[in-house]
């Protein structure tokens, strides 16, 4: 665990990308990334299924496959821990760490409601319990991208979960690098934060204090959406345009996967 949580430093943000398959993530490494986070929207878009549709044992596959087919620490997005009991959270805890995953992600929304924020710290110390020294234990906020503008109910929440233990804390969400600044400023551990379109630099991040920064399913979805203008071209005018990014991604992929 200290060697991943080391890399997260205030004002050095560890840039951590989000891979939703072995070869993206061979790929992402080979480019000079120190560690990686899996993607549930991403991985469930490689499974044909909507964000949240997937199960543990697919989302604890993914992330193992990838973690044993690279060298770098990767954490694994767990959504909600898949179980509403602090038990099942901890046993989510469990199988990653039997897994070989340097993290795992814990949110605070089981896809329809929040947790209470007491029940969501409770499962947030089981689960830290059982990570001991094994696991990275990041605590995520889900408030902000689910409409409830709160940021104080934010704040309220990560600091719950910042004093049961949690080793970095995260909420996706908060556009401005005032209202960034104000989550930083109110807990003492790393905090990550999602990039966002037309939101804050990572040079404006860096200086503002973040630790470690993601980005979600954006990657994935950027690659199907080359998918589909390559597609539509073929059936449209029948030019191959697309023919660029192919020979960026044959060359990637040649590097990436040389060792195979």
């Amino acid at each position: 665990m200290s060697t991943f949580l080391d890399l997260h430093r205030p004002g050095e943000p560890l840039l951590c990308p989000n891979p939703w398959d072995i070869g993206s993530a061979r790929v992402l490494e080979s480019l000079g990334f120190k560690a990686l986070a899996t993607t549930s929207s991403g991985y469930a878009a490689s499974l044909g299924k909507l964000d949240g549709s997937a199960s543990r044992e697919e989302a604890l596959a993914g992330a193992a496959a990838i973690a044993a087919a690279v060298s770098v620490p990767v954490t694994a997005d767990f959504e909600d821990g898949y179980g509403a009991t602090a038990d099942a959270v901890a046993e989510s805890v469990r199988l990653a760490a039997d897994a070989g995953l340097a993290g795992c992600s814990l949110e605070d929304w089981d896809g329809e409601r929040f947790y209470p924020i007491d029940v969501a710290a409770a499962r947030i110390a089981a689960a830290v319990a059982e990570a001991g020294d094994n696991i990275v234990l990041t605590a995520r906020v889900d408030n902000l991208v689910h409409g409830v503008r709160n940021l104080e109910d934010t704040i309220a929440r990560l600091q719950a979960y910042e004093a049961a233990g949690a080793h970095v804390l995260y909420a996706p969400g908060p556009d401005s690098i005032e209202e960034i600044e104000a989550v930083i400023s109110s807990v003492s551990r790393p905090v990550n934060v999602l990039m966002r379109p037309g939101g804050p630099t990572v040079p404006e991040l860096a200086a503002a204090g973040v630790a470690r920064i993601t980005v979600g399913g954006s990657f994935a979805f950027a690659a199907f959406g080359a998918l589909v203008e390559a597609a539509e071209e073929l059936r449209g005018p029948g030019t191959t345009n697309y023919a660029r990014l192919s020979a960026a991604g044959q060359k990637a992929a040649a590097t990436a996967f040389r060792d195979s």
